[in-house]
């Protein structure tokens, strides 16, 4: 598939999660906000992709607008064999609880009344218990996000910690046996040791539960460690789809490689991007308002050219499993 952008999407697997230029745009007093302009994702059962830009690229409307929330201003979202876009309200609901989603503010996310025990249960009480015993189901899955049950149960949120309360956002987000995990920088608001337990409990929720997730970060570190593959965005379109093994070596587009050498560090240092040929210390960054012509990093890019404002690049797979969304990849790599 060419041309829009869809070469990533992998035709003959199974697929839990397809999203096909998805567009979300916002209208506001100064005119209208492009968040997301034709992305395409995919995933398959058991899969983690991150989503990696900086702040304001676009990933967290991308992931509110794969759940629905709202719906996006165009494109498909499908859910194994579910078009979500062409759902009615009804339908919708109950599509929706499939998928859940676990934000960046734990304790914002919860309700301040209701005590834990109630909240992991939320969605059940909506839809149905079936045959589970709610006492029994309620530890089973405190239990399973790493929380005692007879420490927590009864408690409400602001008597627990962060991490604590990211644990409960967790409990409740699989209450529902739910095919697809949203994680919108689940760990962000977290310190730094209980941002490594959060993402250990998320893999293996991956793995017991048979999950696949979407995982939406800036942190290159915390997207590298958790993901399967990797889809950096800038400014609302996809620069670079690519394993995450192997990634520092691997990256071609230089939005991606500036971003991995924005962490500090030896290996890092020799292929460097130079701040004083282009780079975020160079220009202005440019406003989701009004969009540069043609490639959207060529005003931040060291390798733009005229060719670069006229034409926009399309995702071409330049290595196996590796797709480029850039005019001058190898000039990139020799950088």
């Amino acid at each position: 598939m060419a041309g829009s952008g869809t070469a990533h999407l992998r035709p003959g697997l199974e697929r839990s999660l397809v999203v096909d230029d998805l567009v979300v745009e916002f209208r506001v007093a100064a005119g209208t906000v492009h968040a997301v302009s034709g992305l395409n994702l995919d995933l398959v059962p058991g899969e983690t992709l991150g989503i990696l830009g900086e702040s304001g690229c676009g990933k967290s409307s991308a992931g509110r607008a794969v759940m629905q929330l709202p719906p996006p201003t165009s494109g498909t979202v499908r859910l194994g064999d579910t078009d979500l876009t062409d759902l009615k309200p009804r339908a919708m609901r109950k599509a929706r609880a499939r998928m859940q989603l676990v934000l960046q503010d734990p304790v914002s996310a919860l309700n301040p009344r209701r005590k834990v025990k109630d909240l992991v249960v939320e969605g059940l009480e909506i839809w149905g218990w079936g045959d589970r015993n709610r006492d029994t189901y309620v530890d089973e899955l405190l239990t399973s996000v790493g929380l005692d049950p007879e420490t927590v149960r009864e408690k409400r949120p602001h008597e627990l910690s962060g991490g604590q309360c990211q644990r409960v956002c967790i409990a409740r987000s699989l209450a529902l046996d739910p095919d697809v995990l949203i994680c919108d920088e689940p760990v962000s608001s977290l310190d730094v040791s209980v941002q490594a337990q959060i993402l250990n409990l998320l893999e293996q929720a991956r793995e017991r539960f048979g999950l696949s997730m979407v995982f939406i970060a800036h942190d290159v570190a915390v997207v590298k460690n958790i993901s399967d593959r990797v889809l950096v965005m800038y400014l609302g379109k996809t620069c670079e789809v690519l394993p995450s093994a192997g990634l520092e070596s691997a990256a071609l587009h230089p939005y991606t490689r500036l971003l991995l050498a924005s962490v500090p560090s030896e290996a890092d240092a020799d292929r460097a991007i130079d701040p004083a040929r282009g780079g975020a210390e160079t220009t202005e960054l440019p406003s989701p308002l009004d969009p540069p012509s043609g490639c959207r990093f060529r005003t931040r890019c060291p390798l733009a050219s005229e060719l670069c404002a006229a034409q926009e690049p399309q995702l071409r797979e330049l290595r196996p499993g590796q797709f480029v969304a850039c005019h001058h990849p190898e000039r990139a790599v020799e950088e």
